[in-house]
């Protein structure tokens, strides 16, 4: 049914493109139901073991080994797109991300064990996934509308982003935490079944070769790749820890609840600009929406610290999608262009997510050097000041396709 509607969308807005129309379709719906899986329930992943009773400085000491292990991974998952094709290495990453969800249900029950399973099968799915998305994706574009299907990619996710997290956040008060994990797993094994109707757009068996590839062009945006990590920390995980410790102590499961209603009423938002920012990338203005979404999300983080009650939270939150939703779009476009440009696509994607993981290692790196210094709240607060420096590394990419 949601593929069905988001085919019939696709066919009247495009009258040609480089896959069919189902293909794309496809991709969209797949993309949409595993970010339904995701946002249900790993956004309160951190919460959760907190509430559990880990404690601050082992959550960002196991996020820190999860990015570790996915700086390793993005290299094998290169190889594994270029031999077996990214809808496989979609395939896949849903179905491994299942036991990590189950195992993270389970952590009450066998402790830190259940963490390791967690980490290990999330980073397995979500390196794979990351890179195959993205190969698929900059495969199957039609170029000159790349700014619409990328807009309307985005609008499908945040509606996925808006509404999962307040499912989850009243799925683990009335039933408990535990069975928020399930139910994504089950969400997991929906959003593969999409992939299974076509084959692949790329070829398959395909060798990498870093011979010839043009470092030069590429390293700017792949420097820039340290504030796309540096922001994941601070937003994903190090924000919603602040709100449950600093603004919501105590309120045990009800935390998930306002959580999640914190998150869902960005939605609007997110849908307005996604197709607004789609027409500035499609005419040009990428590069500029680029630098002034930056400068709003280092704004941002800035305010973190002060955002001390609910309105301030959701006000703060408003302003953070429309900021991300803005570099998301134009960067997303950017690398994409020099996907196309580099002629060696997986590698040059491989490599700028091998330096987002980075930086998201450099961002909890930094976090726990906070919390020694001055404990888990003051540690939290002065972190986001510095994240505030660290995402305007991401305005710094010098994408060609900007530069005309």
């Amino acid at each position: 049914m949601l593929q069905n509607l988001i085919y019939r969308l696709l066919e009247r807005r495009h009258f040609w493109r480089y896959a069919s129309f189902s293909e794309v379709a496809e991709l969209y719906t797949s993309r949409t139901l595993r970010i339904v899986a995701v946002y249900i329930a790993s956004g309160f992943a951190s919460v959760y073991l907190y509430q559990e009773g880990y404690s601050l400085t082992f959550i960002i000491q196991a996020w820190a080994f999860y990015y570790c292990f996915k700086v390793l991974l993005s290299f094998f998952s290169a190889y594994f797109a270029a031999r077996f094709g990214p809808k496989h290495g979609i395939l896949i990453s849903n179905v491994l991300h299942i036991p990590a969800m189950v195992a993270l249900g389970f952590v009450p029950n066998i402790g830190f064990v259940g963490v390791v399973i967690w980490g290990v099968f999330m980073a397995l799915s979500a390196s794979i996934y990351q890179i195959c998305y993205m190969i698929d994706f900059s495969k199957i574009k039609n170029v000159e509308h790349a700014g619409k299907e990328i807009a309307f990619m985005n609008i499908l996710e945040k509606i996925a982003v808006g509404l999962s997290p307040i499912i989850g956040g009243l799925i683990a008060l009335w039933f408990g935490p535990q069975v928020v994990m399930w139910v994504a797993a089950v969400f997991f094994i929906l959003a593969a079944l999409p992939l299974l109707r076509t084959g692949e757009q790329v070829h398959t068996h395909q060798k990498i070769e870093f011979r010839g590839f043009p470092w030069r062009m590429a390293m700017r945006s792949m420097v820039s790749e340290i504030g796309i990590g540096f922001d994941i920390i601070a937003t994903a995980t190090v924000w919603g820890l602040f709100i449950a410790i600093v603004i919501f102590p105590g309120i045990g499961d009800a935390v998930y609840v306002k959580l999640g209603a914190l998150s869902s009423v960005t939605i609007l938002a997110a849908i307005a600009t996604s197709y607004a920012y789609g027409k500035l990338i499609d005419r040009s203005q990428g590069g500029n929406l680029l630098k002034i979404s930056v400068i709003v999300n280092a704004l941002v983080h800035i305010s973190r610290p002060f955002a001390t009650t609910p309105a301030a939270v959701v006000s703060t939150n408003i302003t953070n999608e429309i900021a991300t939703t803005g570099i998301t779009m134009a960067y997303m476009r950017g690398v994409f262009d020099t996907a196309d440009l580099s002629g060696h696509r997986i590698i040059y994607l491989c490599a700028t997510d091998a330096v987002a993981n980075f930086g998201a290692i450099l961002a909890c790196v930094i976090l726990l050097a906070c919390i020694a210094l001055f404990g888990d709240s003051d540690g939290m607060r002065i972190f986001f000041f510095v994240a505030a420096g660290f995402v305007l590394l991401t305005g710094t990419a010098s994408f060609r396709l900007y530069r005309k």
